[in-house]
């Protein structure tokens, strides 16, 4: 699904972005394993910023730890229904402990949708892709970083392409 709140979605796809198969749970729960950090910092939401720009997505971008925000940029084509979209999606993956899209995934290879099936309220909750767990090594799950402003699984794709960027980062030069 799209978010219907930005007109630029029926635009057609951001440049450097392809539709690709939707991943599988396994995949989708293979990336969660493997995308675990002994630390994180003001430069994962640098790096998301980077990459959007490059690829002109008009996003809003948000990192959230214990309630508290630490990283936020709208970038130009962004709104204020993304930072909506934002709230929804992080709600997720605090509440389930997995990002937004595999959850929704999850729903969707039972025959069902998250808005069906989960009890929660649509306007709180969103298992729509972009948000995406901190995980840090020994502790578990801290976060939360999201994106909003593409269809869900470029949203998704995003994420987790910045967030292997930045694993890759960490292993080449740790603190």
């Amino acid at each position: 699904m799209t978010h219907k709140s930005n007109p630029s979605h029926s635009q057609g796809l951001t440049p450097k972005f392809h539709p690709e198969l939707t991943p599988s749970l396994e995949e989708l729960e293979k990336q969660e394993r493997r995308l675990v950090f002994r630390q994180f910092a003001w430069a994962l939401g640098s790096l998301l910023v980077e990459l959007a720009r490059e690829r002109q997505a008009p996003v809003a971008i948000d990192i959230h730890r214990a309630g508290q925000q630490l990283f936020h940029a709208a970038l130009p084509g962004s709104s204020p229904d993304n930072d909506a979209w934002i709230a929804r999606k992080r709600r997720v993956v605090e509440r389930y402990g997995s990002a937004s899209y595999l959850v929704g995934a999850r729903f969707r290879a039972k025959g069902s949708t998250f808005e069906e099936s989960s009890r929660l309220d649509p306007d709180t909750y969103a298992a729509h892709g972009g948000s995406f767990p901190i995980t840090v090594e020994g502790v578990g799950v801290i976060g939360a970083v999201t994106v909003s402003g593409l269809p869900q699984l470029q949203d998704h794709r995003l994420v987790v392409e910045a967030l292997e960027r930045f694993q890759d980062l960490q292993v080449a030069h740790p603190e």
